[in-house]
């Protein structure tokens, strides 16, 4: 796994919201995600998160199967790579960072484009500097539905559409970004970009008769507290937390990389 990052790469991270790596994993490592992404996204069946307590639903975007490090060993260990996490602290210039979620996304053969949206909104807590990696496990195209990103659009919060809405919603709500113009994003098999939670981003149809695999996991800084949504909260622990609890439950949210003091 190439860990180390270029001072270049964290300006324009920073400035654009947005970063590629590209080779990020070598042939032996990418064979290793594609086959523990595979086992996990086979054994969890029909459910979009643990326990059962939400189906992913058929979608015309994509399959979209939630925190599979908690359910598959294999997983567990990529995922809770301290490399991973000095990566994303690095990159959103924190101390330390937790797990918030992962999901495997898999666009299906002629899946519809994925709009225009920011994630960090849709997460129980609020932060200007949440991250996210995610890492292309085939060859990602403007054919197979690569992400786009509108550079610059991590500084602002704007009105949200969900992933389902048309293409133009969020232009249509937010003219501003109109003003932006749009980054394709391309990637080889066992490359990776990381982008800010607050980064307006999609991505195209797929328009082939393959399957395109991405896995990716949410950051969270360390001691960010609940916002009151629910998001991938089991019921059970949303039902316990006030808004502004500290959300640093361990087996929710592991603690993957903190700086020494």
């Amino acid at each position: 796994m190439r860990s180390d990052l270029t001072q270049e790469e964290v300006v324009h991270y920073r400035d654009d919201g947005f970063v590629v790596l590209e080779d990020f994993l070598d042939p032996k490592e990418l064979d290793d995600w594609r086959s523990a992404f595979d086992e996990a996204v086979l054994l969890r069946g029909k459910d979009k998160v643990p326990g059962g307590e939400e189906d992913w639903p058929e979608s015309p975007i994509f399959k979209q199967i939630m925190q599979l490090w908690v359910d598959n060993q294999p997983m567990k260990i990529l995922l809770h790579d301290e490399r991973l996490g000095k990566m994303a602290a690095d990159l959103a210039g924190v101390d330390g960072v937790r797990i918030w979620h992962d999901q495997a996304l898999i666009k299906m053969p002629w899946a519809n484009p994925t709009s225009w949206h920011q994630d960090n909104p849709k997460w129980s807590f609020t932060s200007d500097v949440a991250i996210s990696i995610w890492i292309a496990l085939d060859d990602v195209t403007g054919h197979n539905g690569c992400m786009y990103f509108l550079p610059g659009s991590q500084k602002g919060r704007y009105k949200e559409v969900p992933v389902k809405a048309p293409m133009s919603e969020i232009f249509t709500l937010n003219p501003e970004l109109a003003e932006i113009t749009p980054v394709p994003v391309p990637m080889q098999a066992g490359s990776c970009s990381f982008h800010n939670g607050l980064t307006v981003h999609g991505a195209g149809a797929n328009m082939t008769p393959g399957f395109r695999r991405a896995m990716t996991c949410a950051f969270m800084p360390d001691g960010s507290t609940f916002n009151g949504i629910r998001n991938v909260l089991p019921e059970s622990y949303f039902n316990s937390l006030r808004i502004g609890d500290v959300l640093n439950n361990s087996e929710q949210n592991p603690l993957i990389f903190k700086k020494s003091q």
